[in-house]
């Protein structure tokens, strides 16, 4: 039995994928935070195929991964920011217009240059099997930087995030902020697409937090807890993805869904019975004492 359960560990390219995929679990349980009470989970979804184009670009010109997707990634995440300012265009339709037409300069490359659609199979799905000690530590670096910035930009962060037309009255920098929360969610897209693949980058980021949301309503409490839960996600996902034999990226994304529906399923039974137990409670006062619940 303890054999079946370390056999994993024996491959040194698991591990550094454990490591990618945990660390990544945290991430994107952190900025999901951000991203789902802003009610901007469509922006994750939408920087995920924006980047693919940079992906496919950095291949063809023989640049680093990184450098080319990150660049492309942080001037799509610019350019929605930029445009869904203007008033007669919605951020809907500017994340549309700017990532769909990123995703199909990729499709269009990849369709001319047929001779490695199957390397962006693996962007498209995720791939522990390419998962390399740069990718490790390119996930970690990001981590570590986001976490350092969540850190000192907190309360401007907060603020804009409850009270979005309020916080300029206060000093605080919302154009500066909604920049700096578009480049962290792009740097994290980034950072994930080797790991979790471009499908499933955007559900990672909202589960954890959604399902953070049902267990507390403390902001800072709902940071710590949807990093834990993406975490945890991540590692859980990779050890079933192994004994499964199933892609790692579906089987994180599909943890992270049973946590979600355990959570929901908890809480909405709790509620129930809190519910019942008011009313019995509700039930055993005189008429005199209930008339004086409502005065």
């Amino acid at each position: 039995m303890l054999g079946f359960l370390l056999d994993p560990f024996r491959y040194e390219f698991f591990v550094r994928g454990l490591v990618a995929a945990t660390v990544v679990g945290g991430l994107c349980g952190m900025v999901g935070t951000f991203v789902v009470l802003r009610r901007m989970s469509y922006i994750g979804h939408g920087l995920s195929h924006s980047v693919f184009g940079g992906a496919v670009v950095s291949y063809v010109m023989s640049w680093n991964f990184y450098l080319g997707a990150g660049l492309w990634g942080f001037i799509s995440a610019v350019l929605i920011n930029w445009t869904a300012r203007r008033r007669q265009i919605g951020g809907d339709a500017a994340i549309g217009i700017v990532t769909t037409a990123s995703f199909a300069i990729g499709v269009a490359i990849i369709s001319k240059a047929r001779r490695f659609t199957k390397n962006f199979d693996a962007a498209l799905f995720g791939n522990v099997l390419g998962v390399t000690p740069e990718d490790v530590y390119v996930v970690v670096g990001v981590t570590l930087l986001v976490a350092v910035l969540v850190f000192f930009a907190y309360k401007q962060l907060l603020f804009m995030t409850f009270d979005r037309e309020v916080a300029p009255l206060y000093g605080v920098p919302d154009r500066w902020m909604d920049t700096l929360l578009s480049l962290i969610l792009a740097s994290t897209v980034i950072a994930s697409m080797q790991i979790l693949g471009v499908t499933m980058i955007a559900a990672i980021i909202v589960v954890p937090a959604v399902t953070a949301r049902l267990l507390t309503d403390s902001f800072a409490r709902m940071v710590l807890l949807a990093t834990a839960i993406g975490t945890l996600c991540g590692l859980v996902g990779m050890l079933l993805s192994y004994y499964l034999d199933v892609a790692s990226g579906a089987t994180v994304v599909l943890t992270a869904a049973a946590v979600f529906l355990i959570v929901l399923s908890a809480t909405s039974v709790r509620r129930r019975l809190l519910a019942q137990r008011s009313r019995r409670n509700t039930a055993r006062l005189s008429p005199a004492e209930v008339s004086d619940l409502f005065d």
